[in-house]
């Protein structure tokens, strides 16, 4: 059962970011602002993660130097506020299908810097660096296919007004400007590299800050200050800044306590369980889950690019996967075989030249 816990765990976590998707998405949809709402939900997650990390992990917390602390503030400004601000400028002009589409790209973005920081490794003269090889590839043309390719658009029967959304000619103009669909593509990529960034560099933080849930709110709580910070300077009219019983509401409930809380807990703790490659592994649900309920819920269209685009990068993303699992079978192999190896070597040296018992225990 402990063993089937990191994958419920992960399975769960995507389940929490394709409602993400869906919620932000509407409430975007309703006019709210981007860099408010990423503050709001930020702030959310504090206030819901402050008592119980107080509660639970402040007696044997450890040691924070200046210098650890330097590192957790700019591991948030990269890996939460730039990645969320982007994301939600992104999903402005583009679509909740998309965004989760260009998720499955985080799996070889991740890969690409845990290699970049050797915490990865990519041998080219064997099969499984070719695999690895081709599936980045293979990402790269399925990210190319959701910028530039649009196709027939697919549309599918929808529960109207679930929501209570309304575009605007403003928000269609954008979303069939080709310009600002490339924009917001490109966007979004970028904010799944400072995503990947931050789980790569948050398993190192977590080497020398150990307590996950005060790393968890300390890090909501500098992305808070940050993200007003950036949410003030792009918007002053204070009729942007309040929330009603709406959607924007409900958006900002879900994505900061379930999402940045729960869920940004829940990936600290597979981290360092499995490692960030494993948990960037099964960002394909998300997608299949996003594209039946923004069609069902949101009314979205799908266009066959998007289809293809995703198709290609889960294709990349599963060559990555198959050629790390055959390296990391071809490296257990090895290391059963050179611990067989000595030990037999050792087996015949002792028929060959006895040695008393009391001596071999102080040699081993």
């Amino acid at each position: 059962m402990d063993a089937k816990k990191p994958c419920v765990a992960v399975i769960l976590v995507q389940a929490i970011y394709a409602g993400m998707f869906l919620l932000s998405k509407a409430a975007f949809n309703g006019g709210m602002n981007n860099f408010v709402f990423v503050f709001y939900r930020q702030a959310a997650a504090t206030l819901f993660l402050a008592p119980l990390a107080l509660l639970f992990e402040w007696r044997n917390k450890p040691p924070l130097s200046f210098v650890t602390f330097f590192k957790i503030f700019m591991l948030s400004l990269c890996g939460i506020t730039l990645s969320l601000d982007l994301y939600g400028i992104a999903l402005v002009y583009t679509s909740a299908t998309l965004a989760a589409a260009t998720t499955n790209s985080l799996p070889v973005i991740t890969f690409f810097l845990a290699l970049l920081l050797r915490m990865e490794v990519l041998k080219l003269k064997t099969s499984s660096g070719i695999t690895k090889l081709a599936g980045i590839l293979i990402c790269m043309s399925g990210v190319a296919t959701l910028a530039f390719y649009r196709g027939p658009i697919f549309h599918f029967p929808c529960l109207h007004d679930l929501f209570g959304h309304h575009r605007n000619q403003v928000l269609e103009a954008h979303v069939s400007s080709g310009k600002t669909w490339v924009k917001g593509c490109f966007l979004l990529l970028m904010s799944n590299t400072f995503w990947g960034l931050w789980l790569v560099l948050q398993a190192r933080i977590l080497k020398i800050y150990p307590s996950k849930l005060l790393l968890t709110t300390l890090q909501c709580f500098l992305s808070s200050i940050q993200s007003f910070a950036i949410a003030i300077a792009f918007e002053r009219d204070p009729n942007e800044w309040k929330l009603g019983w709406n959607v924007r509401l409900l958006a900002v409930a879900y994505c900061g306590v379930v999402v940045t809380g729960v869920t940004f807990y829940l990936q600290a703790w597979v981290i360092e369980k499995k490692g960030p490659v494993f948990l960037a592994t099964t960002t394909p649900l998300n997608l299949i889950f996003t594209i039946i309920c923004s069609a069902f819920l949101l009314c979205e269209a799908t266009s066959l690019g998007s289809i293809l685009g995703g198709l290609l990068l889960v294709g990349g993303l599963y060559s990555v996967l198959w050629g790390k699992s055959k390296e990391e079978m071809m490296n257990n192999e090895k290391e059963t075989s050179t611990v067989s190896t000595t030990e037999r070597e050792w087996s015949e040296l002792r028929q060959v030249m006895p040695v008393p018992t009391d001596k071999v225990l102080s040699i081993v």
